[in-house]
Protein backbone atom coordinates (compact mmCIF):
# COMPACT_ATOMS: atom_id res chain seq x y z
CA UNK A 1 0.00 0.00 0.00
CA UNK A 2 1.59 3.49 -0.89
CA UNK A 3 0.50 6.88 -0.24
CA UNK A 4 -0.56 7.24 -3.49
CA UNK A 5 -3.07 4.44 -3.32
CA UNK A 6 -4.10 5.63 0.16
CA UNK A 7 -5.48 9.27 -1.04
CA UNK A 8 -7.56 6.76 -3.79
CA UNK A 9 -8.77 4.73 -1.49
CA UNK A 10 -10.34 7.71 0.52
CA UNK A 11 -14.34 7.68 -2.01
CA UNK A 12 -14.87 4.28 -0.33
CA UNK A 13 -13.73 4.72 2.95
CA UNK A 14 -15.92 7.69 3.98
CA UNK A 15 -18.58 6.16 2.58
CA UNK A 16 -18.54 2.98 4.67
CA UNK A 17 -17.92 5.40 7.66
CA UNK A 18 -20.80 7.33 6.93
CA UNK A 19 -22.79 3.91 6.99
CA UNK A 20 -21.17 2.17 9.97
CA UNK A 21 -21.33 5.46 12.35
CA UNK A 22 -24.44 7.21 11.50
CA UNK A 23 -26.61 5.85 14.01
CA UNK A 24 -23.90 6.26 16.74
CA UNK A 25 -23.29 9.98 15.82
CA UNK A 26 -27.28 10.39 16.20
CA UNK A 27 -27.20 8.15 19.65
CA UNK A 28 -24.09 10.71 20.61
CA UNK A 29 -26.04 13.64 19.59
CA UNK A 30 -28.90 12.68 21.96
CA UNK A 31 -27.00 12.48 24.92
CA UNK A 32 -25.36 16.31 24.02
CA UNK A 33 -28.79 17.46 23.75
CA UNK A 34 -29.82 15.77 27.48
CA UNK A 35 -26.91 17.29 28.85
CA UNK A 36 -26.18 21.18 29.53
CA UNK A 37 -23.14 21.30 27.12
CA UNK A 38 -21.90 25.07 26.77
CA UNK A 39 -19.20 24.11 24.30
CA UNK A 40 -16.68 22.25 22.72
CA UNK A 41 -13.14 21.61 24.26
CA UNK A 42 -11.54 19.86 21.61
CA UNK A 43 -7.78 18.52 21.86
CA UNK A 44 -5.78 17.05 19.01
CA UNK A 45 -2.08 17.38 17.04
CA UNK A 46 -1.03 17.44 13.55
CA UNK A 47 -2.95 16.61 11.23
CA UNK A 48 -5.93 15.87 13.54
CA UNK A 49 -5.43 19.37 14.67
CA UNK A 50 -6.45 20.70 11.17
CA UNK A 51 -10.04 18.39 11.98
CA UNK A 52 -10.46 20.52 15.21
CA UNK A 53 -9.84 23.65 13.16
CA UNK A 54 -12.92 22.54 10.60
CA UNK A 55 -15.05 21.37 13.78
CA UNK A 56 -14.23 25.27 15.36
CA UNK A 57 -16.10 26.41 11.99
CA UNK A 58 -18.11 23.91 11.11
CA UNK A 59 -19.96 23.50 14.83
CA UNK A 60 -19.95 26.93 15.60
CA UNK A 61 -21.56 27.96 12.57
CA UNK A 62 -24.19 25.23 12.11
CA UNK A 63 -24.69 24.14 15.74
CA UNK A 64 -24.13 27.35 17.69
CA UNK A 65 -21.96 25.36 19.69
CA UNK A 66 -17.86 27.40 20.21
CA UNK A 67 -15.12 25.66 20.56
CA UNK A 68 -12.10 25.96 22.32
CA UNK A 69 -8.66 24.03 21.18
CA UNK A 70 -7.06 22.44 23.98
CA UNK A 71 -3.50 23.25 25.23
CA UNK A 72 -2.14 20.01 26.48
CA UNK A 73 0.62 21.14 28.24
CA UNK A 74 -1.44 22.74 30.87
CA UNK A 75 -2.42 19.42 31.46
CA UNK A 76 0.70 17.35 31.43
CA UNK A 77 4.07 19.57 32.09
CA UNK A 78 2.18 22.26 33.79
CA UNK A 79 -0.57 19.95 35.78
CA UNK A 80 -2.77 23.18 35.85
CA UNK A 81 -5.79 22.21 33.91
CA UNK A 82 -8.51 24.71 33.14
CA UNK A 83 -12.01 24.30 34.47
CA UNK A 84 -13.73 22.06 32.20
CA UNK A 85 -17.73 22.59 33.65
CA UNK A 86 -20.34 22.41 30.83
CA UNK A 87 -17.70 21.12 28.42
CA UNK A 88 -18.07 18.60 26.00
CA UNK A 89 -14.53 16.85 25.67
CA UNK A 90 -13.64 15.79 22.12
CA UNK A 91 -9.85 13.59 21.53
CA UNK A 92 -9.18 13.71 17.67
CA UNK A 93 -6.12 11.19 17.10
CA UNK A 94 -5.56 8.34 14.48
CA UNK A 95 -3.92 6.37 16.66
CA UNK A 96 -5.56 7.04 20.14
CA UNK A 97 -1.87 6.83 21.46
CA UNK A 98 -0.29 10.66 22.37
CA UNK A 99 -0.54 10.83 25.85
CA UNK A 100 -1.02 14.55 25.85
CA UNK A 101 -4.05 14.06 23.95
CA UNK A 102 -5.18 11.09 26.78
CA UNK A 103 -4.67 13.31 29.39
CA UNK A 104 -6.84 15.46 28.17
CA UNK A 105 -9.95 13.73 28.12
CA UNK A 106 -8.41 11.72 31.38
CA UNK A 107 -9.23 15.29 33.54
CA UNK A 108 -12.39 16.14 30.81
CA UNK A 109 -14.01 12.33 32.58
CA UNK A 110 -12.47 13.38 36.51
CA UNK A 111 -14.71 16.75 36.12
CA UNK A 112 -17.27 14.97 34.85
CA UNK A 113 -17.11 16.07 31.41
CA UNK A 114 -19.22 14.36 28.76
CA UNK A 115 -16.25 13.10 26.51
CA UNK A 116 -15.71 11.80 22.86
CA UNK A 117 -13.03 10.48 20.83
CA UNK A 118 -12.67 10.11 17.31
CA UNK A 119 -10.17 7.52 16.53
CA UNK A 120 -8.96 4.85 14.17
CA UNK A 121 -8.24 2.29 16.82
CA UNK A 122 -11.59 1.72 19.11
CA UNK A 123 -9.02 -0.15 21.73
CA UNK A 124 -6.83 2.68 22.07
CA UNK A 125 -6.17 4.55 25.24
CA UNK A 126 -8.17 6.85 23.82
CA UNK A 127 -11.45 5.51 23.45
CA UNK A 128 -10.21 4.23 26.92
CA UNK A 129 -10.70 7.59 28.17
CA UNK A 130 -13.74 8.75 26.35
CA UNK A 131 -17.72 8.24 27.16
CA UNK A 132 -18.15 7.55 23.34
CA UNK A 133 -16.09 6.91 19.82
CA UNK A 134 -16.55 7.64 16.86
CA UNK A 135 -14.68 5.17 14.95
CA UNK A 136 -12.83 6.46 11.62
CA UNK A 137 -13.09 3.08 9.99
CA UNK A 138 -10.13 4.45 7.60
CA UNK A 139 -8.39 0.97 7.78
CA UNK A 140 -4.05 0.59 8.14
CA UNK A 141 -2.63 3.65 6.89
CA UNK A 142 0.64 2.37 5.74
CA UNK A 143 2.32 5.98 4.50
CA UNK A 144 4.16 8.42 7.10
CA UNK A 145 1.67 11.33 5.67
CA UNK A 146 -1.74 11.29 6.67
CA UNK A 147 -4.53 11.47 4.17
CA UNK A 148 -7.52 8.90 4.75
CA UNK A 149 -7.82 9.09 8.31
CA UNK A 150 -7.47 13.29 7.74
CA UNK A 151 -11.01 13.09 5.36
CA UNK A 152 -12.50 10.33 8.10
CA UNK A 153 -11.68 12.57 10.89
CA UNK A 154 -13.69 15.73 9.04
CA UNK A 155 -16.31 13.11 7.92
CA UNK A 156 -17.23 12.31 11.83
CA UNK A 157 -16.95 15.94 12.56
CA UNK A 158 -19.45 16.53 10.03
CA UNK A 159 -22.06 13.60 10.96
CA UNK A 160 -21.91 14.74 14.45
CA UNK A 161 -22.92 18.00 13.48
CA UNK A 162 -25.64 16.45 10.61
CA UNK A 163 -26.88 14.76 13.93
CA UNK A 164 -26.96 17.48 16.05
CA UNK A 165 -28.78 19.61 13.82
CA UNK A 166 -31.01 16.41 13.00
CA UNK A 167 -31.06 18.05 9.50
CA UNK A 168 -31.69 15.52 6.42
CA UNK A 169 -30.65 17.75 4.08
CA UNK A 170 -26.98 17.81 5.41
CA UNK A 171 -27.89 14.02 5.98
CA UNK A 172 -28.35 13.65 2.28
CA UNK A 173 -25.38 15.66 1.10
CA UNK A 174 -23.19 13.36 3.12
CA UNK A 175 -24.16 11.01 1.19
CA UNK A 176 -22.85 12.37 -1.86
CA UNK A 177 -19.31 13.23 -0.54
CA UNK A 178 -18.12 10.38 -2.49
CA UNK A 179 -19.38 11.01 -5.50
CA UNK A 180 -17.72 14.34 -5.34
CA UNK A 181 -13.91 12.82 -4.43
CA UNK A 182 -14.52 10.10 -6.77
CA UNK A 183 -14.73 13.58 -9.53
CA UNK A 184 -11.95 15.62 -7.59
CA UNK A 185 -9.51 12.54 -7.91
CA UNK A 186 -10.01 12.38 -11.85
CA UNK A 187 -7.59 15.07 -12.21
CA UNK A 188 -4.48 13.31 -11.24
CA UNK A 189 -3.11 13.08 -14.51
CA UNK A 190 -3.12 16.71 -14.76
CA UNK A 191 -1.46 17.60 -11.47
CA UNK A 192 1.55 15.32 -12.00
CA UNK A 193 2.24 17.19 -14.87
CA UNK A 194 1.10 20.56 -13.27
CA UNK A 195 3.46 19.74 -10.27
CA UNK A 196 6.48 19.59 -12.68
CA UNK A 197 6.68 23.66 -13.24
CA UNK A 198 7.17 23.60 -9.10
CA UNK A 199 10.29 21.40 -8.57
CA UNK A 200 12.69 24.03 -7.75
CA UNK A 201 10.03 25.71 -5.41
CA UNK A 202 11.45 25.95 -2.49
CA UNK A 203 8.60 28.35 -0.32
CA UNK A 204 4.83 28.85 -0.52
CA UNK A 205 2.18 30.37 1.15
CA UNK A 206 -1.55 28.43 1.27
CA UNK A 207 -5.00 30.78 1.39
CA UNK A 208 -7.94 29.65 3.32
CA UNK A 209 -10.95 31.29 4.85
CA UNK A 210 -14.02 30.15 6.72
CA UNK A 211 -14.29 26.50 6.79
CA UNK A 212 -11.43 25.77 4.26
CA UNK A 213 -9.11 27.97 6.96
CA UNK A 214 -8.45 24.09 8.32
CA UNK A 215 -7.44 22.94 4.60
CA UNK A 216 -5.16 25.76 4.24
CA UNK A 217 -3.28 24.48 7.02
CA UNK A 218 -3.23 20.43 6.13
CA UNK A 219 -2.27 21.33 2.73
CA UNK A 220 0.66 23.43 3.80
CA UNK A 221 1.67 20.32 6.22
CA UNK A 222 1.74 18.07 3.80
CA UNK A 223 3.80 20.15 1.58
CA UNK A 224 6.04 20.78 4.57
CA UNK A 225 6.19 16.98 4.98
CA UNK A 226 6.77 15.48 1.86
CA UNK A 227 8.21 18.15 -0.27
CA UNK A 228 10.30 19.85 2.49
CA UNK A 229 8.95 23.45 1.34
CA UNK A 230 8.18 26.29 3.51
CA UNK A 231 4.70 25.94 3.32
CA UNK A 232 2.60 28.93 5.14
CA UNK A 233 -1.06 28.53 5.65
CA UNK A 234 -3.15 32.01 6.24
CA UNK A 235 -6.53 33.34 6.90
CA UNK A 236 -6.97 35.15 3.71
CA UNK A 237 -7.71 38.48 6.04
CA UNK A 238 -4.93 37.76 8.01
CA UNK A 239 -2.91 37.16 5.25
CA UNK A 240 -3.90 40.59 3.89
CA UNK A 241 -2.62 42.48 7.60
CA UNK A 242 1.34 42.44 6.44
CA UNK A 243 2.17 38.87 5.63
CA UNK A 244 1.49 39.96 2.34
CA UNK A 245 4.25 41.89 1.48
CA UNK A 246 6.52 38.88 0.90
CA UNK A 247 4.84 38.30 -2.22
CA UNK A 248 6.45 39.46 -5.38
CA UNK A 249 6.16 39.07 -9.40
CA UNK A 250 5.93 35.11 -9.80
CA UNK A 251 5.84 33.99 -6.20
CA UNK A 252 3.61 30.87 -5.85
CA UNK A 253 0.73 31.36 -3.73
CA UNK A 254 -1.90 28.60 -3.06
CA UNK A 255 -5.31 28.71 -2.65
CA UNK A 256 -8.31 27.41 -1.71
CA UNK A 257 -11.79 29.09 -2.64
CA UNK A 258 -14.76 27.16 -2.52
CA UNK A 259 -18.19 28.50 -3.21
CA UNK A 260 -20.22 30.23 -0.02
CA UNK A 261 -20.10 32.53 2.62
CA UNK A 262 -16.38 33.83 2.35
CA UNK A 263 -15.84 33.18 -1.26
CA UNK A 264 -16.17 37.15 -2.10
CA UNK A 265 -13.14 37.75 0.02
CA UNK A 266 -11.35 35.04 -1.57
CA UNK A 267 -11.68 36.36 -4.88
CA UNK A 268 -10.99 39.92 -4.13
CA UNK A 269 -7.50 38.98 -2.49
CA UNK A 270 -6.92 36.05 -5.51
CA UNK A 271 -7.49 39.05 -8.03
CA UNK A 272 -5.35 41.60 -6.42
CA UNK A 273 -2.55 38.80 -5.98
CA UNK A 274 -2.78 38.19 -9.88
CA UNK A 275 -3.63 41.54 -11.08
CA UNK A 276 -1.20 44.12 -8.86
CA UNK A 277 1.33 41.60 -8.25
CA UNK A 278 1.68 39.39 -10.57
CA UNK A 279 1.70 36.28 -8.53
CA UNK A 280 1.87 32.51 -9.52
CA UNK A 281 -1.19 31.49 -8.69
CA UNK A 282 -2.32 27.63 -7.78
CA UNK A 283 -6.36 27.50 -6.87
CA UNK A 284 -8.60 25.10 -5.69
CA UNK A 285 -12.51 25.88 -6.43
CA UNK A 286 -15.73 25.20 -7.55
CA UNK A 287 -16.34 28.77 -9.36
CA UNK A 288 -15.19 29.74 -12.62
CA UNK A 289 -14.34 32.86 -11.71
CA UNK A 290 -11.78 31.65 -9.30
CA UNK A 291 -10.22 29.43 -11.52
CA UNK A 292 -9.62 31.62 -13.98
CA UNK A 293 -7.12 33.47 -12.46
CA UNK A 294 -5.16 30.94 -11.48
CA UNK A 295 -1.99 29.50 -13.39
CA UNK A 296 -2.63 26.11 -12.21
CA UNK A 297 -6.30 25.65 -11.94
CA UNK A 298 -7.67 22.58 -9.66
CA UNK A 299 -11.60 21.95 -9.60
CA UNK A 300 -14.07 20.05 -7.68
CA UNK A 301 -17.49 19.42 -8.04
CA UNK A 302 -19.66 22.89 -8.78
CA UNK A 303 -22.54 21.35 -6.07
CA UNK A 304 -20.53 21.06 -3.57
CA UNK A 305 -21.74 23.24 -0.67
CA UNK A 306 -19.16 24.95 1.62
CA UNK A 307 -19.31 23.18 4.75
CA UNK A 308 -18.71 19.90 3.23
CA UNK A 309 -16.01 21.63 0.47
CA UNK A 310 -13.29 20.53 2.95
CA UNK A 311 -13.50 17.08 2.61
CA UNK A 312 -13.18 17.57 -1.30
CA UNK A 313 -10.58 19.97 -1.59
CA UNK A 314 -7.82 18.27 0.23
CA UNK A 315 -7.85 15.61 -2.57
CA UNK A 316 -6.21 17.82 -5.30
CA UNK A 317 -3.98 19.32 -2.26
CA UNK A 318 -2.75 15.37 -1.55
CA UNK A 319 -2.16 14.77 -4.88
CA UNK A 320 -0.24 17.87 -5.70
CA UNK A 321 1.66 17.30 -2.65
CA UNK A 322 2.46 13.65 -3.53
CA UNK A 323 3.35 14.58 -6.97
CA UNK A 324 5.67 17.56 -6.29
CA UNK A 325 7.41 15.02 -3.93
CA UNK A 326 7.94 12.88 -6.61
CA UNK A 327 9.25 15.69 -8.40
CA UNK A 328 11.69 16.48 -6.33
CA UNK A 329 12.79 12.92 -6.15
CA UNK A 330 11.76 12.65 -2.70
CA UNK A 331 10.27 9.49 -0.98
CA UNK A 332 6.85 10.25 -0.64
CA UNK A 333 6.42 6.84 1.81
CA UNK A 334 8.90 7.88 4.15
CA UNK A 335 9.32 11.03 4.99
CA UNK A 336 12.76 12.34 6.47
CA UNK A 337 12.78 12.54 10.56
CA UNK A 338 8.93 12.20 11.38
CA UNK A 339 7.06 8.82 12.47
CA UNK A 340 3.81 7.26 11.76
CA UNK A 341 2.85 7.58 15.29
CA UNK A 342 4.14 10.46 17.55
CA UNK A 343 3.72 9.99 21.16
CA UNK A 344 4.00 13.62 22.71
CA UNK A 345 3.56 14.46 26.00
Amino acid sequence: MTLFSEINEQPGRIAATLASQKKRAEKIAAEIHKRDIRYVFLAARGTSDNAGRYANYLLGALNGLPLALATPSLFTYYKKPPVLKNALVIGISQSGKSPDIVSVLEEGRRQGCMTLSMTNEPASPLAQASDFVLELGAGAEKAVAATKTYTAELMCVAMLSAALANNARMWAELGQVSGWMKAALKQNDFIAQAAQRYRYMDQTVVLGRGFNYATAFEWALKLKELTYIIAEPYSSADFAHGPIAMVESGYPVFAVAARGRVFNSMLEMLKRLRSEIAAELVVISNDKRALSLAQIPLSIPVETPEWLSPLVNILPAQLFAYHLTRAKGYNTEQPRSIRKVTETK
